[in-house]
C-alpha cells in the first residue's frame, strides 16, 4: 500500500471514506477535503451497471458542463478554405493542415482538443497513432469531426467534456475547480449525469448507476448514495 503524506492523512480525518452520503454533503466534504496550495480539479468516477465488452453496453456521450472546467482549453483544428477562417472567428488557438501535421510529427502537442471537417481526416489519419493514444483524434461520435466547426469550438471553449465507459464499466470525468464551490461543481455534476442516465444502454439490465464518488486532485475519495440521484436532479 503506498505511502499518504502527512496533509493527505490530515485531510482523510475530516471524512468518513466509507460511508456514503448526499450529493450536496459529498459535494461539500470533498471541497473542504481539499489541501493543496494550487487550485485542485473536482473529478467524478461512475460505477455503471454495464459490459462494456459487449458494443450494445458501450457509454459514449459528450456534455458542456454549464460552468466550464476552469482553466483554458486550446483547441487545434485541422480545416482549410472557408472552414479554416470559420475556426479562426470561433476562436481557435491552431488552425491547418500539412504544416500542423508535420509540427506534430516532429513531437509538437501543445493543445488540449483537435477538431477536423470530414474532408481533413486523409491528412489527420497520418498521425493517428501519435494522437490517439493521447485522447487527442477527432472522432465523429465526440462530435470533432463536423464541418460544423464554428459550433464545435466553441463548445470547447466552453467546457464540453467526452467521456467512456472503461473496460472495468467505470466513467471518469472532470467537473471543475475546486475553487468554484459547491454549487457550480453541483450545476456541472447535475449536467453530467443527466447524459450518463439519457445514455443507459436498453440492454442494461439491473442497477445502472451502482456508485459515485467525487474527489479533488490530492483529497481522498467520497462515495455518494446513488440511490438519491432522482432528488439530486430535480
Amino acid at each position: 500500500m503506498p505511502k499518504r503524506g502527512k496533509k493527505y492523512l490530515q485531510s482523510l480525518q475530516k471524512v468518513d471514506t466509507s460511508a456514503r452520503h448526499g450529493f450536496n454533503e459529498a459535494i461539500e466534504m470533498a471541497l473542504d477535503a481539499a489541501y493543496a496550495r494550487f487550485d485542485e480539479s473536482v473529478d467524478v468516477a461512475v460505477k455503471l451497471g454495464v459490459d462494456p465488452r459487449h458494443a450494445d453496453q458501450m457509454v459514449r456521450g459528450t456534455v458542456v458542463l454549464p460552468n466550464g472546467l476552469g482553466k483554458e482549453v486550446k483547441v487545434l483544428v485541422f480545416a482549410k478554405g472557408e472552414k479554416e477562417k470559420e475556426a479562426q472567428e470561433a476562436g481557435a488557438d491552431f488552425v491547418g493542415g500539412d504544416d500542423l501535421v508535420e509540427k506534430i510529427k516532429g513531437g509538437w502537442f501543445g493543445f488540449d482538443k483537435a477538431v477536423a471537417t470530414p474532408d481533413m481526416m486523409g491528412t489527420v489519419g497520418k498521425i493517428g497513432r501519435l494522437l490517439g493514444p493521447r485522447g487527442l483524434m477527432p472522432n465523429a461520435k465526440s462530435g470533432t469531426v463536423t464541418f460544423d466547426i464554428g459550433r464545435a469550438v466553441q463548445e470547447l471553449k466552453a467546457g464540453k467534456i467526452d467521456f467512456r465507459v472503461e473496460k472495468a464499466g467505470i466513467v471518469h470525468a472532470p467537473m471543475g475547480k475546486v475553487s468554484f464551490g459547491v454549487e457550480k461543481i453541483r450545476e456541472n455534476l447535475a449536467a453530467f449525469l443527466e447524459t450518463i442516465l439519457r445514455l443507459k444502454p436498453s440492454s442494461s439490465k439491473g442497477t445502472y448507476l451502482k456508485g459515485i464518488a467525487i474527489s479533488t486532485t490530492m483529497g481522498p475519495g467520497i462515495k455518494i448514495d446513488a440511490t438519491q440521484v432522482k432528488d439530486f436532479l430535480k
